[in-house]
């Protein structure tokens, strides 16, 4: 009988959510300045978490450029890529994450590209080479950008040892990325990140 309890509590324990809580990350350069479109993913120690489809998604052309310029979708989800331009574009990508590409499409067509693998998928326009963008592909429910303040706020982070990853596309950094371990009762973390020049103008928001 007293066996039987123990399992009993035990199992009661495991069944109980692990305490979740706020968690804030600020991004900034080797000058203090806030970095926005720094993409953060955190991954709690234990089992996966898969990021949610939900949407819609949509990478859009307008005054020849892309928007967003970093876009963060789940494994599995379908982006939309609108033409908002009166000239045409041809939307490619050659990244192994998802190589493709969407030929010539005029203003208020659109097109769309599922994404069924994790990772970067740098963007461009076989007719304007000024265009660039970013979609970054995730597995992690808990994978967010920075706003223009360099900060975003995970608001129910799991209470539990875990990995924090920040990529950028101009982070000078193997991969384009950082990443450190927080522990348990770590509610904010900042990271200063060296960023390489821009190869041309970042789109206006």
């Amino acid at each position: 009988m007293l066996r039987q309890l123990l399992i009993g509590a035990a199992a009661a324990l495991t069944a109980v959510p692990l305490a979740a809580a706020p968690l804030t990350v600020r991004v900034v350069d080797a000058r203090g300045h806030p970095v926005a479109d720094a993409v953060v993913t955190l991954r709690p120690q234990g089992p996966g978490h898969p990021a949610r489809v939900a949407g819609p998604y949509v990478m859009a052309q307008q005054n020849m450029q892309f928007h967003p310029f970093v876009l963060v979708v789940p494994v599995g989800a379908t982006v939309s890529f609108p033409n908002r331009d009166s000239t045409k574009h041809d939307v490619y990508s050659f990244s192994p994450a998802k190589p493709f590409e969407l030929k010539l499409f005029a203003k208020d067509q659109t097109r769309s590209v599922h994404f069924d693998r994790p990772g970067i998928v740098a963007l461009g326009c076989n007719i304007h080479d000024q265009m660039t963008a970013f979609i970054v592909v995730t597995d992690s429910e808990w994978t967010a950008k920075t706003d223009g303040r360099g900060v975003f706020t995970f608001a129910d982070a799991p209470d539990q040892p875990a990995r924090l990853t920040v990529w950028h596309p101009y982070l000078r950094a193997p991969g384009n990325s950082v990443a450190k371990s927080i522990p348990p009762g770590d509610r904010g973390e900042s990271f200063t990140v060296a960023l390489r020049p821009p190869p041309m103008p970042m789109p206006a928001y």
